[in-house]
């Protein structure tokens, strides 16, 4: 009888061992994660500021270019992205990422670029769609920068407006982990979106910083005593993480990123965002293990 049993047994694992793995349980590659975190699906939005703060001959830097540093540091996202992309089974795959500008440019061939760099990945992904993502985002935001430049058209960036009536649309998708960069200088201003509601403002200019005594080290008293700072866009923005990138205050004013980032986390605070980080434009060799692990979510 025991012989018998043991017979049954073997055979049971054998039929198991040699019966091939379900196809769905196999990742886009080696990389496998139990981490849920890292499962989650991930909606990746780049907001560019094309204002002339990426001019090469007006905010010029020996060491990098701050458009140079642009471009480096949306590789890094790309990295980040595809990183996360090949940690899930290719059936969970429900992620995607977008570049945008607001407003538009006005240039056609900018806005064909911008489509470009709209990517998504589902169950039918192949390893042959992340290699075309990987070379879309080494080569296509180079273009985008020097079309700007050579343009000198600088367009700026109307950030408040796009954080009033597009955030939501556009950077917010349910069952998702919604992560917003801002690659800026952490100024904000723009013609079609300039007012004030008393020391309120929708801009921040270096003019503004200096007109608001805002220059010594009780700055921050200031802005709480005056109530000034950013007019609050939007609200109720809880599944929004931001991470901005590349504040660069004037040259010779000690406590000018100082402000600059204190209205930024006052504004964020009053929109309800609750995860978030502003950082100056460091090298993106620097800057790139922060980038990657905001996106990988670990901490």
């Amino acid at each position: 009888m025991k012989k018998i049993l043991y017979i049954i047994l073997v055979s049971v694992l054998f039929i198991e061992c040699g019966q091939p793995k379900d196809p769905v349980s196999q990742t886009i590659n080696s990389k496998n994660t139990t981490d849920a975190t890292n499962l989650k699906d991930l909606n990746v939005s780049i907001l560019i500021d094309l204002s002339d703060r990426i001019d090469p001959e007006k905010n010029s830097n020996p060491t990098m270019e701050y458009f140079q540093r642009d471009i480096e540091y949306i590789k890094a996202i790309d990295r980040g992205f595809l990183d996360h992309i090949k940690t899930k089974k290719v059936i969970q795959l429900n992620d995607q990422m977008q570049v945008f500008f607001n407003p538009e440019p006005s240039d056609p061939k900018m806005n064909e670029l911008t489509k470009d760099l709209k990517v998504s990945f589902d169950k039918n992904t192949t390893k042959d769609n992340i290699n075309k993502v990987e070379k879309t985002y080494a080569s296509l935001p180079s273009q985008i920068y020097q079309s700007a430049i050579q343009d000198k058209k600088y367009i700026g960036s109307d950030i408040w407006e796009f954080f009033k009536n597009k955030v939501k649309d556009y950077c917010i998708k349910d069952d998702h982990r919604n992560i917003l960069f801002i690659l800026t200088d952490g100024y904000m201003y723009h013609k079609d979106s300039k007012f004030s509601e008393g020391k309120m403002t929708s801009y921040l200019t270096p003019e503004l910083i200096k007109s608001l005594k805002l220059t010594a080290s009780d700055y921050k008293s200031r802005i709480q005593s005056e109530k000034s700072g950013f007019i609050k866009a939007n609200d109720d923005l809880e599944n929004l993480e931001v991470i901005v990138l590349g504040i660069n205050p004037v040259k010779g004013s000690p406590f000018e990123e100082d402000v600059i980032k204190e209205y930024w986390e006052n504004w964020f605070k009053e929109m309800k965002i609750n995860k978030y980080q502003i950082k100056s434009a460091d090298l993106p060799s620097n800057l790139e293990p922060l980038i990657l692990k905001a996106i990988s979510g670990k901490n």
